[in-house]
């Protein structure tokens, strides 16, 4: 009987200092890419040098004026290739959100209450500014929400529970992000 008991607190002794030594896990990151198609030549002609940086799709002529992106929005077809992916984001609370803008422009990746829309009225698709938007980048917190091309930001600290986010400039491009 001694030596089971003796065996049994060498094999818990054992477990415990494996336990003890192990690394921590590393902190779960998930990853939502932001997508656009923008044109460089309309693009840039209308709002300066270097706006629109899409070099990969724009030289085939898969890209996006700046006006058949107002042309869809005011129609009420937003360019589905202006998009955030996945749609919907299902995740544990203490995950990391990584947002990467792959697009050729910049975007905001901004919570809001409820969806809506931005804050450039010809990109709205009839829809109001959702309140969170309305201020554009004269609001700070729209602003430290901004991902810029070719750059990725970090969201920490959701709760549990669901969270919307959508992009500022194009209030289409939006998520549900799901905190178990």
């Amino acid at each position: 009987m001694k030596r089971t008991l003796m065996k049994i607190g060498l094999v818990v002794g054992c477990l415990v200092l494996v336990a003890a030594i192990q690394p921590d896990a590393p902190p779960s990151v998930a990853q939502i890419v932001a997508l656009d198609e923008c044109d460089p030549t309309s693009f840039n002609l209308a709002i300066g040098p270097d706006f629109c940086k899409n070099v990969a799709l724009a030289p085939l002529g898969y890209a996006t004026t700046i006006q058949d992106l107002f042309d869809k929005a005011a129609a009420g077809t937003p360019d589905p290739k202006w998009d955030f992916e996945p749609d919907v984001l299902s995740i544990k609370k203490g995950t990391t959100v990584s947002v990467v803008d792959q697009g050729g422009e910049p975007h905001t990746f901004t919570e809001v209450e409820q969806f809506g829309g931005g804050f450039i009225p010809g990109l709205n698709s009839g829809q109001s500014p959702v309140p969170e938007c309305a201020a554009g980048f004269n609001d700070i917190a729209v602003a430290k929400t901004r991902v810029i091309q070719g750059s990725t930001s970090l969201f920490t600290g959701l709760s549990r529970g669901t969270h919307y986010f959508q992009c500022c400039l194009h209030p289409w491009m939006r998520v549900k992000v799901e905190v178990k």
